[in-house]
């Protein structure tokens, strides 16, 4: 998040129409004096989408590492609270980072389930692209971002699985439309039509409305119990603040990060 500069930032290229040579981002080029319509045109529009977008146009919170607790879990559950608290839509939501056995990475969004002394929660099936990645590198990464406030969190750390019995409490703490996708099943596979999709998805609802305990045996907890926490504060003049929390020898190190 260092890119993009805040309103309290002083003036750049992007944001003055000048380029790093001096010259307006308006002179006529080839490449500039592409039809509308074109790859080449359509690629300097998105280019100056990018450059006049703006992060942190609002007033950011302070934090003080100093007073940060000794272990990170309080502050994660501070800083979540807060951020619910200042409107932040879905502060639950993290992406999630895995990779398969040659190391090929791959990323999604899921929710977070709890986060408690035995470490992050979240959940799938174990046959989806997650559930088969953790099953052969059992490590993983977290990332949550609450652009409202400015705050992002960095966790990384080993994955283990819970048990049949607390992944299914788990399942059936939710929703009804969490069960329902979970009897679902069949994540990360091909789907030949949108009409198998929504017949699926129709049985399904039906059965978890008549059996709000219909097992799913495929859906799994997974905790990440972490090894490195890191926490960003935003700040507009880029003087961010990261505070990084590491494991080492039974006991949290913590330390400053340049931004």
């Amino acid at each position: 998040m260092t890119d993009h500069p805040g309103h309290q930032a002083p003036p750049d290229a992007a944001s003055t129409g000048t380029t790093a040579h001096g010259a307006t981002a308006h002179d006529s080029t080839a490449h500039d004096s592409a039809a509308p319509g074109s790859d080449a045109a359509d690629a300097r529009a998105f280019r100056e989408l990018l450059r006049g977008l703006r992060v942190w146009d609002v007033e950011l919170p302070s934090f003080d590492p100093a007073t940060a607790p000794d272990e990170p879990l309080p502050l994660f559950r501070q800083w979540l609270r807060e951020a619910a608290e200042a409107g932040v839509p879905e502060p639950h939501t993290m992406t999630l980072a895995t990779a398969d056995a040659s190391g090929d990475p791959s990323v999604r969004t899921l929710m977070l389930h709890d986060a408690d002394e035995r470490g992050w929660h979240f959940a799938s099936h174990r046959g989806s692209r997650k559930g088969r990645e953790l099953a052969v590198r059992p490590r993983a990464a977290l990332g949550f971002y609450w652009a409202g406030v400015g705050r992002q969190v960095r966790v990384r750390g080993s994955v283990t699985a819970a048990g049949p019995e607390e992944s299914a409490a788990d399942l059936h703490r939710r929703s009804t439309g969490a069960l329902a996708a979970g009897l679902v099943g069949r994540q990360s596979e091909v789907l030949g039509s949108a009409e198998e999709l929504a017949r699926a998805s129709d049985a399904a609802w039906e059965r978890a409305r008549r059996e709000p305990e219909a097992p799913v045996p495929s859906w799994t907890l997974y905790v990440l119990r972490a090894e490195e926490v890191e926490f960003f504060q935003g700040d507009a003049q880029r003087r961010h603040i990261r505070l990084n929390y590491r494991y080492e020898g039974g006991r949290w190190v913590r330390e400053l990060l340049w931004p």
